[in-house]
């Protein structure tokens, strides 16, 4: 099976804003991810957290595969909500009517539940933390990949 990566939100306001101290990492990344054929993937949860500042036509949707948000993420995405919500100490009555799920338990879901997807890049260290909370309770099927790292270092690719 064809690697695959999840791209974050934070991944893609860094590669489009060439403004972002960490845009020549995000470009760098995406400019290695598709050099080594590694399919790239976007939520449509991350394509609306996107749409609140940005417009869909900056997205490269072009060299992105789509991820609808479906019933089997929805049901995972409640297992790791509830993994970080007993880790914070929220209670139940502080979670009735309705709980706000976070994103990132969102897009975790989706990554850990697609076969092809070995890593989910983003720019957010606090990604970094709630993914090592849902590890302690759970086995995520992927790696993390902050982009603070260069891509250089990150793969062990000597950059000429």
């Amino acid at each position: 099976m064809k690697p695959s990566i999840l791209l974050d939100t934070s991944f893609f306001i860094r590669l489009l804003n060439e403004e972002d101290p960490l845009h020549q990492n995000a470009l760098a990344y995406f400019k290695y991810f598709l050099e080594n054929e590694i399919t790239l993937k976007i939520s449509t949860i991350s394509i609306a957290e996107y749409c609140v500042y940005g417009k869909i036509e900056e997205l490269p949707l072009r060299n992105l595969q789509i991820m609808p948000f479906n019933l089997n993420h929805g049901q995972k995405t409640g297992e790791f909500a509830r993994i970080i919500f007993d880790h914070k100490g929220k209670a139940r009555s502080e979670l009735y009517p309705r709980a706000i799920i976070p994103n990132d338990s969102k897009l975790f879901a989706q990554a850990d539940l697609d076969k092809s997807i070995s890593h989910f890049a983003t720019s957010d260290l606090r990604s970094k933390k709630v993914l090592k909370v849902i590890g302690h309770n759970l086995n995520p099927k992927f790696d993390l990949i902050l982009i603070d790292t260069p891509f250089t270092e990150t793969f062990g690719v000597l950059d000429f």
